[in-house]
């Protein structure tokens, strides 16, 4: 089972959610778990009555700290990706 954590345990959170709010603003982060398997964050987002889940590698999120543009356009890519595609929605 993969541990959940808080948002202050997440490497750039903030660059994150402010990212989620710029794709859509009435996305939630519900919950976040740490994937030790995989060495990545798992958010799970709400949105109405739906829920998205975006994995994001650690890695990827420790870069973020350093203002590496690169590790940026790749959290973009893959939150503008994962949110945007309707398969991602799932009603709860």
């Amino acid at each position: 089972m993969d541990r959940q954590v808080s948002k202050s345990e997440v490497p750039s959170y903030e660059i994150v959610e402010e990212k989620i709010k710029q794709i859509d603003g009435s996305i939630i982060v519900l919950r976040i778990f740490y994937i030790f398997m995989q060495i990545a964050y798992k958010f799970q987002l709400i949105k109405n009555d739906k829920l998205c889940t975006v994995q994001i590698p650690r890695k990827l999120l420790e870069g973020l700290t350093n203002n590496n543009s690169n590790f940026d356009d790749e959290l973009t890519r893959i939150l503008d990706t994962s949110i945007q595609h309707a398969d991602c929605w799932n009603k709860v």
